[in-house]
């Protein structure tokens, strides 16, 4: 038996990947989220929501869809997932021969006065050609660096699948947030209009109120400083209202426009309670967790890629083909030539590459674990500041809805008495101020709630469209 292939034989059996098999670093979890409310049973596991059972909105649904085929982000994202595919498939070719075929023809002539000079009679022009199929190299992966660096790009492909995820539920909770704003704000303008459509009829009366000296030119110059603060209002609310549609087409992956609205602020539903599922579920439910995770199975990798650049490396070369001074016989027995043999290299000294190699992958190991401990640990924050967003906005909306009812009261009450000459115009004017305040806070909470419900929606985990 000979040696050599006995020995090489025998490596290829034992050979083993050098570097730490990766481990989920231990996180500490909670035993049930912060501010989670009494209601909720916290047995309850993971969500069965989806973003169209959440937002029921039919006309959001459509914009929802429409932004995931659209959107300039998501776009992206895909393109990375292609490239990390792509990554893994040159990792992947490590794992097989480099064959390539080849072949010259070349036609010469030499002096026949110079030093190499043919005998008399004989053509100083001729013609040589070859046919190669050679194996450039073919890397023995003993020490694992093949093996460690395909797992490397297997995890690298699995989070840029897990940051499109990440994307689309950014995308999903920014069109459905700017949505609510936008209907928000045509709340606002409807309150804004109908607060101007009074102020101007206000006047009209406090006008001829003061043309019958009723009324003095103080109550009219008043009450024309309100008909310009609504107007005022009214323009602001224009202007942001039509940025808010050009920021939502954007997201759309359109060109700045209108948007079609579906059920107003006040008709918006969504599910009462969201089941929060155990502290637990949220590693295997947020794709930003599953993604921070992946970059550290290849961080793990990396190392053990540059570990294996301390030991030998065995490579195969070899080539086979045909070469012949005359082409009528290239192909024949004779021209046939071959070489095949291994080659091994050992390296002694870098300049200490090979040490500065090791620091910097446990340099970034130890970056991708300190990135995957804040991201579970950003999670649980997400989650408990989602919640107590969401119960605190619906206290908000109840106590803001019972401030309005009595700031509307308030202003009935003040134009009566004014009408009644009872009290001064001053009066007026400020409980008609107090009730705009009270009814655009009031769209405003409204607002907050649904939003809240996606950020909570989000920071759980999310779901499918």
């Amino acid at each position: 038996m000979k040696p050599f292939p006995t020995f090489l034989g025998l490596c290829l059996l034992v050979g083993c990947a050098v570097g730490p098999d990766y481990r989920r670093p231990e996180t500490a979890v909670p035993d049930q989220y912060r501010d989670r409310a009494t209601n909720t049973p916290a047995t309850q596991v993971g969500t069965s929501l989806t973003w169209s059972t959440l937002l029921t909105d039919t006309n959001l649904q459509q914009l929802l869809g429409r932004g995931l085929t659209n959107n300039y982000d998501l776009r992206i994202a895909s393109a990375r997932v292609l490239q990390a595919r792509a990554s893994l498939g040159i990792a992947r070719s490590e794992y097989f021969p480099n064959i390539a075929a080849g072949g010259n023809l070349t036609t010469a002539r030499v002096s026949q006065r110079g030093p190499s000079a043919p005998p008399n009679g004989v053509n100083p022009e001729f013609e040589y050609g070859g046919v190669a199929l050679g194996m450039a190299t073919y890397e023995v992966d003993l020490w694992g660096r093949i093996r460690r660096s395909n797992e490397a790009a297997r995890a690298r492909l699995l989070a840029s699948e897990e940051g499109r995820t990440v994307v689309t539920q950014s995308v999903l909770a920014e069109i459905a947030a700017t949505y609510f704003s936008l209907i928000e704000l045509d709340a606002e303008r409807e309150i804004a209009q109908q607060s101007y459509l009074n102020r101007t009829n206000s006047l009209r009366l406090v006008t001829v109120r003061e043309n019958g000296g009723v009324a003095s030119l103080q109550d009219v110059r008043q009450s024309e400083v309100l008909v310009h603060a609504a107007k005022s209002t009214q323009i602001d609310i224009e202007r942001r209202r039509s940025q808010t549609e050009n920021d939502l087409r954007l997201l759309l992956g359109l060109a700045p426009g209108e948007i079609p609205r579906g059920r107003l602020l006040a008709d918006q539903t969504s599910p009462l309670e969201i089941p929060t599922g155990l502290p637990s579920d949220l590693l295997l439910n947020r794709p930003d967790i599953r993604q921070a995770e992946q970059q550290l199975i290849a961080a793990n990798a990396d190392v053990g890629q540059a570990r294996a650049a301390y030991f030998p490396q065995i490579t195969l070369t070899g080539n086979f083909g045909y070469q012949s001074l005359s082409l009528s016989d290239l192909f024949t027995s004779p021209a046939r030539v071959w070489q095949f043999g291994p080659s091994v290299s050992l390296p002694l000294f870098t300049g200490g590459k090979i040490r500065a190699q090791n620091r910097l992958a446990e340099a970034r190991f130890e970056e991708a674990l300190a990135a995957y401990q804040k991201t579970v640990e950003s999670a649980f924050r997400d989650v408990s500041n989602a919640l107590v967003g969401y119960q605190k906005a619906r206290e908000f909306e109840v106590d803001q809805l019972a401030l309005t009812l009595a700031r509307r009261d308030a202003a009935r009450l003040a134009d009566i008495r004014y009408v009644g000459g009872v009290t001064s115009y001053l009066e007026l004017l400020y409980n008609e101020q107090e009730s705009l305040s009270a009814e655009l806070v009031l769209a405003q909470a409204r607002r907050n709630i649904l939003q809240s419900i996606v950020q909570l929606y989000r920071a759980l985990g999310g779901g499918p469209l």
